[in-house]
């Protein structure tokens, strides 16, 4: 029913490799992968070279944050280079239809990203090409932000409009939600209907303080919070 996608821009790089399997082995369901350009946003970090070189090392779903503009040109190379889930921001796109369509012709789930002061009128004629709709809890650029809790509003009014589709067209849209989210906050989350939820510092942080070569217990945490919206 949930997903946890522990977000690499929180990871060692140093020891990458090892850090994807640690949290794969911990109980992560998905690997959340950021990309910035220094365009879209004020950060710079990794590109499809880096996603190629860790899709031998998981089986597990590799989700492709695109906050790049412009966008179509790196879909293909995200594509071939193992993603499974490739999401951009509706902004970083000249043709929002013809963008979604690249990734699910390539096999692909494709998905769109709003940020805190982004409309939800943006999926009003996408969702037919839709498998994943990514909210922003932060502003995007740099891990390690607080939840907005305005989010929480934003998540709510998100769900309806996707169970609206689902009713109609037989077709689950995923929910995901990326920024601030921690044990102490995700079942909020997932009250107000996010299925999918991407955390970083929470996982790689507070795991490294821990231990620095498991994940066990903070996933562990994060499950047991999410038991007590299931239950």
């Amino acid at each position: 029913m949930f997903r946890i996608a522990p977000s690499l821009l929180s990871a060692d790089f140093a020891r990458l490799g090892e850090e994807v399997q640690n949290v794969v082995d911990a109980g992560a369901d998905w690997i959340h992968f950021d990309v910035m350009d220094n365009h879209y946003v004020p950060n710079l970090t990794v590109g499809p070279l880096v996603c190629e070189a860790i899709r031998p090392l998981t089986e597990a779903t590799i989700d492709a944050h695109l906050m790049v503009r412009p966008v179509d040109r790196l879909i293909g190379d995200f594509l071939k280079a193992g993603a499974n889930v490739v999401t951009f921001h509706p902004e970083a796109s000249e043709h929002i239809d013809r963008s979604l369509g690249l990734i699910r012709d390539g096999g692909a789930k494709a998905g769109l990203v709003l940020n805190p002061a982004t409309p939800l009128h943006y999926l009003d004629y996408a969702l037919d090409k839709l498998d994943i709709v990514l909210l922003m809890s932060v502003n995007p650029g740099f891990g390690g932000q607080a939840f907005i809790p305005g989010t929480l509003d934003k998540l709510a009014a998100t769900r309806a409009k996707l169970d609206a589709y689902e009713q109609k067209s037989g077709r689950r849209i995923l929910l995901e939600v990326d920024g601030g989210v921690k044990a102490e906050n995700i079942a909020a989350i997932a009250r107000a209907g996010a299925d999918t939820f991407v955390a970083g510092s929470a996982i790689f942080g507070a795991g490294r303080a821990e231990d620095p070569h498991r994940y066990d217990s903070v996933i562990a945490r994060l499950r047991a919070e999410l038991a007590t919206v299931s239950a």
